[in-house]
């Protein structure tokens, strides 16, 4: 396979990561509601197939995730494999954290449709499906710390691959620590709602667009493999 296609395939896997991690994460902030258990309940219940197609979105997201790293390993393992080798150990790590983090959002479904209100009151009732909702929010940002992480080593193969501008390795690392600051203050600092990585993942947006339709320079790939 020509450099130009595994990168345009690699390209093409990261718009579809993207799309469906974006629309995830808009949707699910659309419908909780901090500290209104009802009001968000009500949410859920009034947009059910929104909900679970928002689930099957996430898990359509990690597949083209594992199947993005695998290329993009294949187009920069010449440039340093060692590097390349950390990327994809921490795109690994993450994706099982964000698939049983995904059963949490299908938790209120079940909770909505199984028979389980019998066995708690409305208010405790609600407050659990709450609860799962927090819990997916908070096992994102864990998700995210991995999220940033990769985004380094990939940065630096970026900047170091000859092929690719050096000017978006350098947006792809201030996109990784923003990333893993972002989440790092979801924890350390309750009630901080300021998402720094809404303007620093623009590094994303170049490098997905990019191999997309610009592909890579084959000489100098052709260089880096020799």
């Amino acid at each position: 396979m020509s450099p130009n296609k595994t990168a345009r395939i690699a390209g093409l896997l990261y718009l579809i990561l993207g799309i469906c991690a974006g629309v995830s994460w808009a949707y699910t902030e659309s419908i909780y509601v901090p500290s209104d258990a009802l009001t968000t309940v009500d949410n859920i219940q009034s947009s059910e197939w929104l909900f679970r197609l928002n689930f099957v979105g996430n898990l359509v997201g990690q597949i083209a995730f594992l199947f993005l790293i695998f290329f993009l390993y294949k187009l920069f393992k010449p440039v340093n494999k060692d590097c390349a080798r950390l990327m994809a150990i921490l795109v690994i790590v993450s994706i099982p954290i964000a698939i049983l983090n995904s059963l949490n959002l299908l938790a209120p479904i079940l909770l909505l449709s199984g028979g389980y209100l019998s066995a708690f009151g409305a208010t405790q009732f609600n407050a659990l499906i709450m609860l799962f909702l927090d819990l997916y929010i908070y096992g994102v940002f864990i998700a995210g710390i991995f999220w940033g992480l990769w985004l380094l080593p990939l940065g630096y193969l970026v900047f170091k691959s000859g092929f690719i501008p050096k000017t978006i390795g350098v947006f792809l690392i201030i996109a990784g620590f923003g990333y893993v600051i972002n989440s790092l203050l979801r924890f350390l600092m309750p009630g901080y709602n300021m998402e720094i990585s809404s303007y620093t993942f623009i590094g994303e947006l170049m490098i997905i667009f990019w191999l997309l339709f610009k592909g890579v320079n084959v000489q100098q790939s052709d260089v880096k493999n020799e």
